[in-house]
């Protein structure tokens, strides 16, 4: 597996072996960053269920600021940080080797804000909609903010979860990405104030 664009392009990155890990398959993680803008300069990102930490080191290689990562796996924490390390990327990003929900609360109790936000539970435990019920629930997705969720083509995804509403959904073979942001540009206070703005 390799960094596919940016600064880090062609390097290659550690899987863990003897374990099903699933990372995003390289023409799933093409399209995707063929979908988002191409300069992601500046961006917060916030990768739920990161396994390898394949996508967050794809979007700092071309140009996001800062990553949070979130997996409760010590072999994946342990992938991630060796990856982090090769690439000198350690400094830009925070793991936090815990459940997701957990984390989620954690962030949103911190008042943390994210410019996108990718989740990739493993299929079939229903794991995309409670992630996504969750966040909807808060104020971590920051008001112009995208939501990618890669899914299986049997995983139950609604249009809808509260005021995150589905943009667009492509898929690739038995996966599925589904893109969400905020209904309506109309904010709330205390949404402004979590964000910071």
């Amino acid at each position: 597996m390799r960094v596919i664009g940016g600064n880090a392009k062609g390097r290659r990155l550690k899987v863990p072996k003897g374990r099903a890990l699933r990372p995003t398959a390289a023409r799933v993680k093409e399209a995707l960053f063929n979908i988002l803008p191409r300069d992601l300069s500046g961006l917060r990102l916030l990768d739920l269920f990161a396994g390898t930490g394949n996508v967050t080191i794809e979007a700092l290689s071309r140009g996001a600021e800062e990553a949070v990562l979130v997996d409760a796996s010590k072999e994946s924490g342990r992938a991630i940080r060796e990856n982090l390390r090769r690439l000198g990327l350690a400094d830009r990003v925070r793991l936090r080797s815990m459940p997701v929900e957990r984390a989620l609360r954690q962030l949103e109790r911190q008042h943390e804000g994210f410019d996108l936000i990718f989740a990739d539970p493993p299929y079939g435990q229903r794991l995309v909609e409670r992630t996504l019920k969750i966040i909807a629930q808060g104020s971590i997705l920051r008001n112009s903010g995208v939501i990618v969720a890669e899914h299986g083509v049997r995983d139950e995804v609604a249009a809808r979860y509260g005021r995150l509403e589905l943009r667009d959904r492509r898929r690739y073979g038995d996966t599925i990405l589904s893109f969400f942001n905020w209904h309506s540009n109309e904010n709330t206070d205390a949404r402004k104030s979590a964000n910071g703005t």
